[in-house]
């Protein structure tokens, strides 16, 4: 591997954004089941809240480092950083 884009190819970012997605929809859809199932449960509501706020928190993470990649590889004139994904 020569490059930073040899080694994280476009496939791969492809296949670990596929998974944080899919790993966002699980951490909803069970805070949400959580939040229905409560019945009134302070604790198991307060749970299911938590569980949606840290799956909120953790797309953000992703999705605002995702940019900061994308615009320092602009800012630096970065051509690898720039190819991986495209």
């Amino acid at each position: 591997f020569k490059t930073i884009g040899d080694i994280f190819g476009k496939d791969t970012m492809t296949i670990i954004f596929a998974f944080a997605g899919f790993g966002l929809l699980l951490m909803i859809i069970s805070a949400g089941f959580t939040l229905l199932t409560s019945a009134g449960d302070a604790k198991k509501l307060e749970s299911g809240k938590q569980r949606l706020t840290y799956a909120i928190v953790g797309f953000l993470v992703i999705f605002v480092a995702y940019w900061i990649v994308q615009l320092a590889g602009k800012i630096f004139g970065i051509a690898e950083i720039q190819s991986v994904f495209k």
